[in-house]
């Protein structure tokens, strides 16, 4: 067996590219210009000198964010797979001669982003570029949550009693290093018989297109209807609304009728007070619609790399997952395109 040549690489990476062609359809498709006026002014730092290495291009440390939500990675794994797998250096626009961004830089960047409050920007920026395409929001809008699980905190009862009531248990505040694993606002709730902990990724859908439009962070325990209010968009063409039984109730449909939207939420039985056959009829015609959302947390669950979330504390957890919710946008995009023949 001779030696490689050029041409026998090239046609490496082609033949990779074709069998696998997500990471090059995403490279090729997504406009990644038009976030870097956002990025920059995340990642804005005055430099004390102009010794020392040249800043990395926000716009690679961004798409290095997309590979980890894609994957569900670790910073440290994704430092990693960028070294190590060239589908990832190509789709980050990384040459073998250039320097690859270690874990440290990774994550400082997203908390960057994350403290000048410019993720839920970066959304709304692709959110619009969906709507330029003629892929606005139509067919009415599916409201779902889905669990977030983070690593369980081994507390004591007491411990979590003073988290539950807003305080700091006794003693925590005297070692910092302690402190910073500690999850002071994900909550246990139980669902189905099971406990669970971590927080909710509450969504809304339109139903034409699949995206999600608008999304919203909470803990676990917080009802899903709470977030109703916040997750209903006026955008939106079309003013059917669906969702589960944990969204119905009086007030929920004055709401919705205050707002001008049409309730499609599923019914809800009481003890005593069973459902009629044509009322859960009417819940199953209306499931044929309302799984869509369902698809979205199963994508995530399945092709995304689960949704096991490594972060503490809603803020880091919010930007977490407003990335994600933009990856499968990202994903989402590609499916759409594909189909309506938007890109070749």
């Amino acid at each position: 067996m001779g030696q490689r040549g050029f041409w026998d690489k090239e046609q490496r990476v082609t033949k990779l590219q074709d069998k696998k062609p997500v990471l090059k359809r995403l490279a090729d498709s997504i406009p990644w210009e038009s976030f870097r006026p956002i990025l920059d002014q995340g990642y804005a730092q005055e430099r004390k000198s102009n010794a020392g290495r040249k800043r990395i291009d926000p716009l690679i440390l961004f798409k290095t964010l997309v590979l980890e939500q894609l994957f569900n990675l670790s910073d440290d794994e994704l430092e990693f797979q960028v070294n190590d797998r060239r589908s990832f250096e190509e789709f980050v626009g990384l040459g073998i001669m250039n320097s690859i961004p270690d874990a440290t830089t990774i994550g400082f960047f997203r908390e960057r982003l994350r403290n000048a409050g410019v993720i839920q920007e970066l959304f709304e920026i692709f959110e619009a570029y969906l709507r330029s395409l003629g892929l606005q929001a139509r067919g009415g809008q599916i409201i779902d949550a889905t669990l977030v699980p983070v690593p369980k905190q081994r507390n004591t009862r007491e411990e979590n009693k003073e988290i539950k009531a807003g305080r700091l248990p006794e003693g925590w505040d005297e070692n910092p290093n302690r402190l910073h694993q500690k999850d002071l606002d994900a909550r246990w709730v139980q669902k189905n018989g099971t406990n669970y902990y971590g927080y909710k990724n509450s969504i809304c859908v339109d139903v034409d297109h699949g995206f999600i439009r608008r999304y919203a962070i909470t803990p676990a325990n917080l009802h899903d209807s709470q977030m109703l209010p916040y997750l209903l968009d006026p955008e939106n063409e079309h003013d059917h609304v669906w969702a589960d039984s944990a969204y119905s109730g009086s007030a929920f449909q004055n709401l919705l009728n205050l707002a001008g939207f049409e309730s499609l939420i599923h019914e809800k039985g009481a003890r005593n007070h069973p459902l009629s056959d044509a009322a859960n009829k009417l819940n199953r015609i209306k499931s044929t619609i309302r799984a869509r959302v369902e698809h979205v947390f199963g994508y995530m669950t399945t092709s995304m790399g689960g949704k096991l979330t490594r972060k503490i504390g809603l803020a880091r957890t919010e930007a977490w997952w407003g990335l994600k919710n933009m990856t499968f946008n990202f994903i989402r995009y590609l499916h759409r395109s594909y189909v309506l023949g938007l890109v070749a």
